[in-house]
């Protein structure tokens, strides 16, 4: 058998060298477009679904909310295990599945029992959702955002609206929560001392501001959503009728007379008895970007996405952005995982390189006919196109390099 296999090949020799050849230019090509990662997607399939409870406490939380939710997704096929997480107004359940589950029938699964548990939540619930598939090692890249000429509010809203959901549109990009962000919005700060000199409740002080503007967030006041101003009826078509809020700035706000059960002939505007000024929510952290104050954008990849295509992909958006953002740095070095995998491979290359190099020389000297030494060259050159074989199979039965990694 091994007398034919060498027959065969001196015989078919420029075959042998153009099958290899082939090989050599199809394997390099699969191998360099492999998806390469610091760690091979170790962790089972995992779906976590978050539901905020507005002013609820811990114990609220978890007696409305979590155990309701929890008791729905308990019975979905192929779950492992189930781990919640109550605070204050917020729900976390996080489900983890059988390894060698499907990803996504498993989040369609989950989102089918999240639209059943939505009947058994109290109305003052927000709505569930499920956060979106992210990779074991979900964080490509932190990019401090910083500026010395803006303040924090309108930094937070050009990241927000700007920079996040541009980045949203790079393939492989699962989420972008931002550490620091201070949404800018109108906020009615009640003084319980003016309050009391104008006999005003903190009641019509919430409801005059609520019907101020063109979204209220109190249900049943005249902008709440719940409800319609009115409609006109034609013979041919139905027009709805919507107020039309004049209210942009703090003071225009606080120039709003306050609507009292009493009637009143003058009554206190907003501005006499509350404190109104562009403001943001409660910080429950914060950001620290080159020792001082900022912006941080955790950029999270899908787990199939390609870590060295999605920061790629990040950088050459946020060069992009540059031009139209004046007066704002973006340090995208602060962690970059796809640094380490650029040097890793750059050194074994080297090194291939190199070893290559001594054993041609080393070969050379010791035989003393260029003829042997190349025999053995390509001899030694064997386990190179096992490589490439094993590249070119673990690409079409849909094999990772990072799969290949961890089962060794």
């Amino acid at each position: 058998m091994f007398r034919w296999i060498i027959g065969s090949s001196l015989k078919f020799r420029f075959l042998v060298i153009a099958m290899a050849a082939a090989l050599l230019f199809f394997g390099t090509e699969q191998m360099r477009k492999m998806p390469v990662d610091v760690f091979p997607e170790f962790a089972p399939p995992k779906v976590e679904v978050q539901t905020e409870g507005v002013g609820m406490t811990a114990a609220e939380v978890e007696e409305l909310i979590t155990t309701p939710m929890e008791e729905a997704l308990r019975g979905t096929p192929n779950v492992d295990v189930i781990r919640s997480s109550s605070v204050e107004g917020l729900s976390q359940i996080v489900l983890l599945f059988k390894m060698g589950s499907d990803l996504m029938e498993a989040r369609q699964r989950v989102q089918e029992r999240i639209n059943l548990a939505i009947a058994e939540l109290p109305s003052s619930s927000g709505m569930p959702w499920m956060l979106a598939p992210l990779s074991s090692t979900s964080r490509v890249m932190k990019i401090g955002i910083t500026s010395k000429s803006m303040e924090m509010m309108d930094l937070s809203m050009i990241a927000y609206w700007t920079i996040k959901f541009r980045l949203m549109s790079v393939p492989g990009v699962a989420n972008i929560p931002i550490w620091g962000e201070r949404i800018k919005a109108l906020h009615v700060q009640p003084d319980p001392d003016l309050m009391r000199a104008h006999n005003v409740t903190l009641e019509e002080v919430m409801e005059t501001a609520s019907d101020a503007l063109d979204y209220s967030l109190l249900r049943y006041t005249k902008h709440a959503k719940t409800q319609i101003p009115g409609m006109l009826d034609t013979p041919n078509q139905r027009f709805v009728l919507h107020y039309e809020s004049p209210v942009f700035e703090p003071s225009q706000l606080a120039d709003v007379p306050l609507k009292t059960r009493t009637k009143r002939a003058d009554p206190p505007r907003l501005r006499e008895v509350a404190n109104v000024q562009w403001d943001t929510w409660p910080l429950l952290g914060d950001a620290v970007i080159n020792d001082g104050v900022g912006l941080m954008m955790i950029v999270e990849k899908l787990p199939w996405a390609n870590t060295l295509e999605v920061t790629k992909g990040v950088e050459k958006v946020l060069e992009d952005l540059k031009p139209g953002l004046p007066g704002i740095e973006i340090d995208s070095t602060i962690f970059r995982p796809a640094t380490f995998i650029s040097l890793s491979i750059d050194n074994l290359t080297r090194a291939l390189i190199i070893g290559a190099i001594l054993v041609i020389v080393v070969l050379g000297a010791f035989l003393y006919e260029w003829r042997v030494a190349l025999i053995s060259v390509v001899a030694m050159s064997a386990p190179g196109f096992s490589a490439l074989i094993a590249a070119i199979c673990m690409a079409h039965t849909s094999t990772s390099t990072e799969d290949a990694a961890g089962s060794m």
